[in-house]
């Protein structure tokens, strides 16, 4: 039976949804979520936890992952071993549709990490429980700990649903031994400040020079979300106020001619050598830690990579503003509370163990990331972490996707528009066409109902 026959008998989405959660549920832990370890299990079966056990659920994998870890032994190390229990999901889709059913199931954790563009969607589904300014106070935080452009953008309807973790944004990696031969290095050997598409430009040509092959290394093969942050930063760089999509994702509202100005922007750098036609993620990297490229533009992230390349001098900076604003992509992972009926010393607990994460996230910054929670964000300890708080100052003016359910990290949009402006970038396709189809393949998602 389809989902419209369900209508039309008065059962809701929701409660298709919560259907759907509790028999997962039923069949077991591997048919609900993916065979995940057994204190878990025992929460989702429905057997009682201690009620001082926070269920604390993530999607970090990698150096995030390991880095994690630590922040966690030392929650059990100050609470107790068993004070917590930690689950980690596939990155993604898969993440968010487990942390959506298990909430709907009623079968949630505790604490869970979303990023701000999918958290939104939680939010509007009325999965998430709001924090309130007591909350807050009660585990000694407030909303003025927390850099104010993040701490706006997870706000919905005036409430705050999200505590941010971090800021990550797109940055620019350059190699230092390229970027002295290109006469691109100050004497104390930062990068020269570039201001404008003149002296961008300018660098790229000299990068290219010196390297005989590529100025900037760009993913665009099997990789969607690259070509959409390169897109983003730039278009967001020309005009800061029409964001791609309006209505919580109902409505196409960017600036047509905008995006085609940005688009072939994109197609002059291709066309003109400074980027590749066709680079995979590691390629693209590749090509500056091997000195066939002077930069590399990509999340922050891959600082803990370029680190472990051997007697690779390499340095970070925020992406030149080219245009009339500055702007740079990003993404935010936040901690949420989904919904769960908690009592006062449970909803305590729970923001505690939030309060601890962000004590701990110097620890976090280590991988690239900016804090978010300004006490570490200003500690002595952070600002000697290089190059980390070479780019810190972006994250005051970065720019987040635009709010639907079928959009942010990892989403079905990024991976419709990424895959177009790749296109254009490999010389494929043209702007106008590039545009057009994003327009199509868009036309469903901007007329189906949100499935929550």
């Amino acid at each position: 039976m389809d989902a419209d026959s369900f209508r039309t008998r008065g059962i809701s989405r929701r409660t298709l949804l919560q259907s759907a959660a509790l028999g997962a549920v039923g069949l077991g832990t591997t048919a609900a979520l993916g065979g995940c370890g057994s204190p878990l299990a025992a929460g989702l079966a429905g057997s009682a936890l201690d009620p001082g056990v926070v269920t604390f659920w993530n999607l970090f994998g990698g150096g995030d992952g390991v880095r994690l870890t630590t922040m966690l032994d030392a929650y059990r190390t100050q609470h107790g071993a068993g004070s917590l229990t930690a689950s980690t999901f596939a990155w993604g889709d898969p993440y968010y549709t487990k942390l959506t059913l298990a909430t709907v199931g009623q079968k949630a954790p505790n604490v869970a990490v979303a990023h701000l563009t999918r958290m939104q969607n939680l939010a509007a589904a009325d999965l998430l429980t709001p924090i309130t300014d007591a909350m807050l106070s009660s585990v000694g935080l407030a909303a003025a700990d927390f850099n104010q452009n993040v701490w706006k953008s997870q706000q919905r309807d005036g409430k705050n649903y999200a505590i941010p973790l971090d800021t990550h944004p797109f940055v620019l990696f350059y190699n230092v031994e390229v970027c002295r031969k290109a006469g691109l290095l100050t004497p104390e050997g930062a990068l020269k400040p570039i201001q404008g598409v003149a002296e961008w430009e300018a660098a790229l040509t000299a990068a290219q020079k010196a390297t005989g092959a590529y100025a900037l290394g760009v993913a665009n093969v099997n990789e969607y979300a690259t070509p959409w942050r390169m897109f983003q930063t730039f278009y967001s760089q020309m005009d800061g106020n029409t964001p791609f999509l309006g209505d919580n994702g109902k409505t196409l509202t960017l600036n047509e001619d905008l995006a085609v100005k940005t688009l072939a922007y994109i197609q002059r750098m291709s066309a003109k050598g400074w980027i590749p036609k066709t680079a995979d993620y590691g390629g693209s990297e590749t090509m500056m830690f091997t000195g066939k490229a002077a930069f590399y533009l990509q999340g922050e992230w891959e600082l803990t990579t370029a680190q472990a390349v051997p007697g690779l001098k390499f340095g970070m900076a925020p992406i030149p503003q080219l245009f009339d604003k500055k702007a740079v992509q990003a993404d935010s992972h936040t901690f949420v509370l989904p919904k769960l009926d908690r009592t006062p010393e449970q909803l305590t607990r729970d923001m505690g163990f939030i309060k601890f994460m962000m004590e701990q996230s110097v620890t976090w910054a280590k991988g690239g990331h900016i804090p978010s929670y300004l006490p570490t964000l200003s500690s002595a300890d952070y600002k000697a972490l290089e190059p980390q708080a070479s780019y810190a100052s972006v994250a005051d003016y970065t720019v987040f996707d635009s709010l639907a359910w079928y959009s942010g990290s990892g989403s079905s949009f990024e991976n419709i528009v990424g895959s177009q402006i790749g296109l254009v970038q490999q010389g494929l396709s043209s702007p106008t066409d590039a545009l057009s189809s994003i327009r199509k393949q868009l036309g469903p998602y901007l007329s189906a109902a949100n499935p929550l």
